[in-house]
């Protein structure tokens, strides 16, 4: 399967966007998916997930209450909403899916996306 990201940009510290990871098949309806950022000179870190089902997700602490996860399945299309934007939150961000198909949570991530930049500025 192929994942592709997009909707990153420049911004303020408290704007919001939204990014997009779009697949080119219908795997999130059978694999749960997440998004991962990275920031230069730092480890990948999680963010976010849903469950297959979406009615289940988890968050890293430092984007609780900010960020929020969603899907559009018709459109094979997972969403990250990102409020109250940090200089902090700046990284190249990544959607991954499950290795393994209905499960929850997810162990092992298998097809990542190429990424997509987050500038965000004081």
């Amino acid at each position: 399967v192929q994942l592709v990201d997009s909707g990153g940009g420049s911004v303020q510290a408290g704007d919001s966007l939204r990014l997009s990871c779009t697949a080119n098949d219908r795997i999130f309806r059978t694999d749960s998916m997440g998004w991962f950022r990275q920031a230069p000179g730092k480890e990948r870190e999680f963010v976010i997930a849903i469950s297959w089902t979406g009615s289940s997700t988890t968050y890293a602490d430092s984007v609780k209450r900010r960020f929020t996860i969603s899907r559009d399945l018709a459109k094979n299309t997972v969403y990250l909403q990102m409020n109250t934007l940090k200089p902090e939150d700046a990284a190249v961000y990544y959607c991954a899916v499950d290795r393994s198909p209905l499960t929850w949570p997810i162990k092992n991530y298998g097809s990542w996306g190429q990424g997509t930049q987050v500038t965000v500025s004081s």
